[in-house]
């Protein structure tokens, strides 16, 4: 009998004690992690969830339906307009709350709707330890989140994922383009299809796991560490530079931290209790040491 992997058998038991469920379902490495091992635990027992708001590239959510269906799994795309929510739109530093809040509120309805009242998503454990609002929101709305529970952190997905043959297991994390634009700056659907315009040209040129974020005028590139050299070098330069001022950027820069998670949290307070309401502290990449400096890449 070939061995059981210990993280693997203790998620199918979480899984197997909720019955039945829908997994809100993005697509990304996480949820097409746990929507796959939902699918092997619960059969037809379990159904997928996509909320498409002005946040989500087009192409993922399309590729998100794709992989759901070759899965097998009922899937159900659900458009939400954000455009009537100035409390997302204004970009507070709490707006994953609000955002949250309105995403799992549609998707708890169509899981009613299913007769599946077990709502769950692919928050992880690593989540849990950095600067996350939106976890308040799971949390007031009772969201399962079987890979916390479980204890899998991002390393133990990939792997997980590799051995179970899923396709894209090393894929490069893709949150929300509004994590792209500073706090406190409208967010405006011009400015999000900017980004992606922009991170499409970028990955396009051959930079994985890149975000550029928007400042207006400005924008900061983010690259890999290994990367930083190649994209300043000529003629590549003039590669990136020239159609992001086609985009409408009048300047375009790039960070030599390089990319690091949740770079827009560097401007929050770091002392005492967290004013959005997040779970845990921020993550040891995205934050500067006391000197003003960055840790240095792994």
């Amino acid at each position: 009998m070939p061995h059981r992997d210990a993280r693997l058998a203790r998620l199918e038991d979480i899984l197997c004690a909720l019955g039945g469920c829908v997994v809100a379902y993005s697509g990304g490495v996480d949820s097409a992690f746990l929507l796959t091992v939902a699918r092997r635990t619960l059969g037809d027992r379990v159904a997928a969830a996509t909320v498409r708001t002005l946040f989500i590239d087009r192409r993922e959510a399309e590729q998100a339906q794709s992989r759901a269906t070759a899965l097998g799994v009922r899937h159900e795309m659900i458009d939400l307009d954000l455009e009537g929510h100035p409390e997302v739109l204004a970009n507070p530093s709490d707006r994953c709350y609000y955002c949250k809040r309105l995403v799992f509120t549609a998707l708890r309805r169509h899981a009613d709707e299913l007769g599946l009242p077990v709502l769950v998503d692919a928050t992880h454990a690593d989540d849990l330890r950095e600067r996350r609002p939106g976890v308040r929101a799971l949390r007031e709305l009772a969201i399962v989140s079987p890979l916390a529970t479980a204890g899998l952190r991002k390393a133990d997905i990939r792997e997980l994922s590799t051995a179970l043959g899923i396709e894209g297991a090393d894929r490069p994390s893709s949150p929300c383009l509004a994590t792209r634009i500073p706090y406190g700056s409208p967010i405006t659907r011009k400015r999000l299809r900017r980004v992606a315009g922009a991170e499409h040209i970028l990955r396009a040129l051959g930079f994985a796991g890149t975000r550029v974020r928007d400042y207006e005028d400005l924008a900061r590139i983010e690259l890999q560490h290994a990367d930083l050299e190649r994209a300043a070098a000529w003629p590549l330069r003039r590669s990136i530079v020239e159609p992001l001022h086609d985009l409408g950027y009048r300047y375009v820069t790039l960070d030599l931290a390089g990319y690091r998670s949740g770079s827009m949290d560097e401007v929050l307070p770091t002392e005492g209790a967290d004013p959005a309401g997040a779970e845990g502290p921020r993550s040891a990449e995205g934050r500067r040491r006391a000197d003003g400096s960055f840790p240095e890449p792994a």
